[in-house]
């Protein structure tokens, strides 16, 4: 990416841009080739009084530098008048920096009516009239780039800024609106708070940070957002001293405080539930008006319904109805049949290509190595999942499936899975927790063989909307904990770009809900469009982390879990980085397009490949069997879960030495053990106590 970002043939116009920011903005659009209107009425820092010749001395020093420039010394109360000077001038807009503010701070005590009213006009009136007077034009144009100059202070309050605060926020708000009417003409609108030493800060920043906050570190964030390129909108960002990051809303899961339509809510049922209602362990990120109306919408259905099972569940969480009931609830084995064309059909939903490394033993049933992906131990499972016998099986608790999200997935590999087979799967629903505005139900599930033999188990955390406040408990043991990746860059990366037509290939693998692709259905469930299954992606995942550090062999693939975090639309490009720590992948996967994550928390335990072993350089012996014994996954998992606990060597004084047999013969041997001062073969750069873990091979 070190192609120079250019504005040939564009036309921005910067409002109060004869000093500080503003000027840093007009003269580095001038100087990549943007025809800069220059706006600044020349007042002074409280909006008094007025001169021409500061944004005469910008447009001189852009033209100095050779590019083009004309000044304009109206209000931005006048923003028509500014913006017809860009169209007598240029005949175009293309980008408009709403940068023009006062300042007139007071404490809220003492603040005027004119204190209030002139900031509201320069800051929010201003911008409304310039965004207002450029808006057609750049829809006419089918192209436009807008920025809304917010602060910390409207953010987070500031003394005495009542008035500049109220305004800084309100411009967050018109911001977001001018953002989602404008998408569809491809018009961009965005905020941005900077914190930078400029006469409006100059006496307020301590002098030391004032000189470190230069201008000239706010202008690049300015110019990648008015970029034709830059796809984003509506979003918030902060920039300081050459520091970027974007804000977004964080809201609770909150709590239902009453059990009927016809129920009346105290203030002191608020007051009792306010534990729940101000808890930020399982929030969610809301990014529109439809998606936080959306999450509150199952906590006001069925109330009348269930106010017979919440009563009950309230003064005892073992009921033998409703929710409750379900843990423990066990179904009869479900037999599920699959042949090489199953196993194909799936690998071509979760975008296996013929032009892959190793694709044909993941598509073609005459290649020696054919066999299933780690994955596809989903489908066995699902089949049973999802058969609607689970839910007919739990007495007083009648579920709307409409509402049934997919939080968490875990898979755990026991043995690969055959090429072709009839697996039987049985499932027990181990956990319900109540979560307020939903409920979550996790249900472990065990795929055999025709031996008997278990292949694969896998746990699903289900959350159903609006099927909370049963008295249950809000947190379980039961769920396989989530991991979060090393504090440091990935070790990898991979971007994979999903087909189009995804969702209606991978649905032929046994999920056929309508909203993977019936516009119509989406449409109800909030989407605009068709999602991708959240189990497709997952399975991508698996795909990119089986290529990069098992050599694409599912052998060596040994459990995965993470977390449902945002949909994905098919075509969207995804990003999966990786973070290996010894026999453990650590992942997060991302939508390129919005930059979202869309799995979080994520893991895959490997088998690590010994170097002695045979296939590996100069390997050969008995080393061999180390990674196919049959405890080689619950030492993967102890592994990793030493790598995460590294203060455990304060604790343990110890050396622990298994030695595995197969056959009766010594297969592999798992060490681990303290150290003090430089890791072997490390120098002495390191002098913490740690473990050294070994796993492999007998020696």
């Amino acid at each position: 990416m070190n192609q120079r970002l250019s504005y040939e043939g564009q036309v921005a116009i910067v409002t109060g841009a004869g000093g500080g920011l503003g000027r840093t903005y007009a003269l580095l659009f001038g100087s990549r080739g943007a025809k800069v209107v220059v706006n600044d009425l020349g007042g002074d820092t409280k909006g008094q009084g007025q001169s021409s010749r500061a944004a005469d001395k910008v447009v001189e020093e852009i033209q100095q530098a050779g590019g083009i420039a004309v000044a304009n010394y109206d209000s931005v109360e006048d923003g028509d008048k500014i913006v017809q000077t860009a169209l007598d001038n240029f005949g175009r807009v293309d980008i408009l920096v709403n940068n023009a503010g006062i300042l007139r701070d007071r404490s809220f005590a003492r603040i005027s009516n004119t204190d209030w009213d002139l900031v509201q006009r320069v800051h929010l009136r201003g911008s409304f009239m310039m965004t207002r007077a450029a808006f057609p034009v750049m829809k006419k144009q089918l192209f436009g780039r807008i920025i809304m100059t917010a602060s910390t202070s409207g953010i987070f309050g500031n003394f005495g800024q009542a008035n500049y605060s109220a305004a800084k926020l309100g411009l967050l708000g018109l911001s977001n609106t001018v953002a989602i009417e404008g998408q569809k003409y491809n018009i961009r609108c965005n905020t941005i708070a900077p914190v930078s030493g400029t006469r409006m800060t100059e006496g307020i920043l301590p002098p030391d940070l004032f000189d470190e906050f230069k201008p000239e570190y706010v202008a690049p964030l300015v110019l990648w957002l008015c970029h034709q390129d830059c796809e984003d909108t509506g979003g918030l960002y902060l920039t300081a001293g050459g520091w970027y990051g974007k804000f977004r809303w964080e809201c609770t899961n909150g709590t239902m405080c009453r059990k009927s339509r016809d129920e009346t809510v105290t203030p002191e049922a608020v007051r009792d539930h306010w534990d729940l209602i101000t808890d930020f362990t399982h929030s969610y990120n809301p990014e529109s008006g439809q998606e936080a109306t959306a999450h509150l919408v199952g906590a006001l259905q069925d109330l009348d319904s269930k106010e017979e099972t919440s009563s009950q569940n309230t003064s005892n969480p073992t009921a033998t109805s409703g929710p409750m009931s379900a843990v423990g609830v066990k179904l009869e084995p479900k037999d599920f049949t699959y042949t090489f064309k199953d196993v194909i059909l799936y690998a071509l939903g979760v975008g296996v290509s013929t032009k892959d490394e190793d694709a044909l033993k993941f598509l073609y049933e005459n290649d020696e190595a054919f066999g299933p992906l780690p994955t596809f131990c989903i489908v066995p499972s699902q089949a049973a999942m999802m058969d609607g016998s689970l839910w007919a099986n739990i007495p007083g608790w009648k579920v709307d499936l409409t509402k049934l999200l997919h939080g968490e997935m875990y898979i755990e590999l026991l043995k690969p899975l055959p090429a072709s087979a009839t697996l039987s799967t049985d499932l027990e629903v181990v956990e319900v927790l109540d979560k307020g505005s939903g409920a979550v139900l996790i249900a472990n599930t065990v795929s055999r063989d025709e031996t008997g033999e278990a292949v694969s188990r896998c746990q699903w955390s289900i959350f159903l909307v609006g099927e909370g406040n049963f008295g249950g408990p809000r947190k379980g043991t039961k769920a396989v904990p989530l991991m979060d990746h090393p504090a440091r860059a990935p070790d990898a990366s991979e971007e994979v770009l999903t087909g189009v037509d995804q969702a209606a290939l991978y649905r032929l693998s046994g999920d056929r809900n309508p909203l993977h692709l019936d516009p119509s259905f989406a449409a109800m469930g909030g989407f605009a469009e068709p999602i991708l299954h959240g189990l497709c992606f997952y399975s991508i995942s698996a795909r990119v982390i089986l290529k990069h550090y098992c050599g694409n062999d599912p052998a060596r693939f040994k459990a995965m879990k993470t977390r449902f975090a945002k949909p994905v639309i098919p075509g969207q490009r995804l990003v999966v980085d990786m973070w290996k720590e010894r026999g453990r992948v650590y992942f997060t996967c991302t939508v390129k397009e919005t930059g979202k994550a869309c799995l979080t928390g994520g893991y895959v335990d490997i088998v690590e490949q010994d170097p002695s072993a045979p296939g590996a350089p100069g390997g050969g012996g008995v080393a061999s069997t180390a990674g196919s014994v049959a405890c080689a996954g619950l030492f993967g998992e102890m592994t990793g879960r030493v790598a995460s606990n590294p203060g455990l060597a304060d604790k343990v004084k110890a050396i622990f030495l298994w030695n595995i047999n197969k056959n009766n013969t010594l297969a592999a041997q798992w060490t681990v053990y303290e150290i003090r001062g430089g890791v072997p073969g490390k120098g002495q750069a390191n002098y913490e106590e740690r473990w050294l873990v070994s796993w492999g091979p007998a020696s």
